[in-house]
């Protein structure tokens, strides 16, 4: 019987956004093992990690190492799920290939073991990156619009407020003034968290209330100034 290995992994962001938690991706490749008689060696699990990159995720290369070794069929729900790139999903398909293991991902009902199968994999790699290149496309577009007009993108930042409207932004002038004061200090020579320091012990406020001022907001809210 041969025998395969699950993969399974979900982050923050694409637990929230599709709704595939692990149990359910598990549940999906232990009943694929039973329809078609495989024997389960066992299910790898990376959660709360991107797949932008496969070397960082450590169950995911053990998941290979042990399904290379048995020469079986690697399981996971979808592409996205096994890599991010097509440069990555490419080499893994290319390293179980080597070592007579295959791949079978179950949203898109891919499986390498024909060569047919070994085409279309490539195929819908490629198309699953240009996909979301397009998506991350429209997402940086729609924010860059959204800030042309004043409007909120992501946290309010150091120097503005929002009005009740709950998307504008709008100067803040008093903490305008305090970026003022910030460049005027690091223009004397100071270092990000001698400036810091100074604020604190004069008791500036910072956007959080309660928080303390730390030499690297210093830099940041200054980068932003300069780049805007």
């Amino acid at each position: 019987m041969q025998t395969a290995i699950g993969y399974v992994r979900v982050s923050t962001e694409g637990q929230a956004t599709e709704g595939v938690s692990l149990e359910a991706q598990r549940a999906k490749i232990e009943a694929w093992c039973l329809a078609n008689d495989v024997q389960l060696g066992g299910v790898f699990v990376d959660a709360g990690i991107s797949g932008k990159r496969a070397d960082n995720r450590p169950e995911l290369q053990n998941a290979l190492n042990a399904v290379c070794k048995a020469k079986g069929v690697l399981i996971v729900y979808s592409l996205s799920r096994l890599a991010r790139s097509t440069k990555d999903t490419i080499q893994i398909s290319e390293r179980l290939d080597k070592a007579g293991a295959d791949l079978v991902s179950l949203s898109e009902k891919l499986d390498t073991t024909s060569a047919a199968g070994k085409m279309v994999f490539r195929m819908m790699a490629v198309l699953a990156e240009f996909e979301r290149d397009q998506i991350s496309e429209r997402t940086t577009s729609a924010m860059a619009h959204k800030k042309s007009r004043g409007e909120r993108v992501g946290t309010i930042p150091f120097g503005f407020r929002l009005l009740d409207d709950g998307r504008t932004l709008v100067r803040d002038e008093k903490e305008q003034g305090v970026i003022e004061l910030l460049g005027l200090l690091r223009e004397s020579g100071l270092s990000y968290g001698a400036v810091a320091e100074i604020l604190n012990r004069k008791s500036v406020p910072t956007k959080k209330t309660g928080a303390m001022w730390q030499g690297t907001t210093v830099r940041k809210i200054l980068m932003a100034k300069s780049s805007s």
